[in-house]
């Protein structure tokens, strides 16, 4: 139907990517094509599966060609430095991450507090979402995706990706600071375009981030794994107002 002179809109694209490990099968997730290599390299330290510096080759492809593939297979290889990884039953859509009581307890248990840093600014905070929302040209077309950033002390939005998955967006920008040599991510802010799910406070704490800003609400389990964590954590960071839920002592 007309739209009373709406010019049409440019849909999304929505395919599936399989992560292999070492030659193995990890997972499969419904993401929107590109850095892909990122989203792997992210998506699989996030799960303890690789070390930041383990990775010796990404590449497109499984057991064929990456054409046969229609490039919707990354390997991700290190040589044998992973344990072989345990694969997750069925696919990961592109609104959920993880599910299960014992797959988050997993997630956790092996990360460390975090030791003291230097209090973020709750005004910087607040204000980190404008900073990013101009790098953001997919969602001004199609209005169907998410976005991350990673965003300095200073405000600056030093890399956005976007993603029709808010966990896949995470991701991209984890594996490519990851690719880059630049994790742990201690002097930076992970800001997101959506809500603060428990997935995007374990994934922020896996990746160093000792911040995490999100424009929507923060979940109760988001929260407890931040103070868990001793990660700052700002929900409802829009118009240059937001709400403090971590750490603690300083709400």
């Amino acid at each position: 139907m007309d739209g009373g002179g709406r010019e049409p809109d440019e849909l999304v694209v929505e395919e599936p990517l399989t992560i292999r490990l070492d030659d193995h099968v990890v997972s499969s997730t419904m993401r929107t094509p590109g850095h892909d290599f990122e989203l792997a390299a992210g998506f699989l330290l996030t799960e303890g599966a690789i070390e930041p510096d383990s990775v010796s080759e990404i590449r497109y492809c499984g057991t064929g060609s990456a054409v046969d593939s229609e490039f919707n297979v990354v390997s991700v290889e290190t040589t044998g430095a992973a344990a072989t990884p345990v694969a997750r039953l069925g696919s990961i859509s592109s609104s959920c991450g993880i599910c299960g009581t014992e797959a988050i307890e997993t997630l956790t248990e092996r990360l460390a507090v975090f030791a003291h840093y230097e209090p973020w600014s709750l005004p910087l905070l607040v204000a980190m979402p404008d900073q990013f929302r101009a790098n953001q040209p997919l969602f001004d077309r199609t209005g169907a995706v998410h976005a991350a950033a990673a965003v300095t002390r200073d405000g600056d939005a030093v890399l956005v990706r976007e993603d029709i998955g808010r966990h896949n967006a995470v991701d991209k920008v984890i594996g490519r600071l990851l690719l880059d040599g630049e994790l742990p991510a201690t002097e930076r802010a992970l800001v997101v375009s959506g809500r603060a799910s428990f997935e995007m406070a374990q994934k922020a704490w896996a990746a160093g981030f000792t911040a995490l800003v999100a424009v929507s609400a923060p979940s109760a389990l988001a929260v407890a794994t931040a103070r868990r964590a001793g990660l700052t954590l700002v929900g409802f960071a829009r118009g240059g107002a937001g709400k403090l839920y971590s750490p603690e002592h300083l709400i």
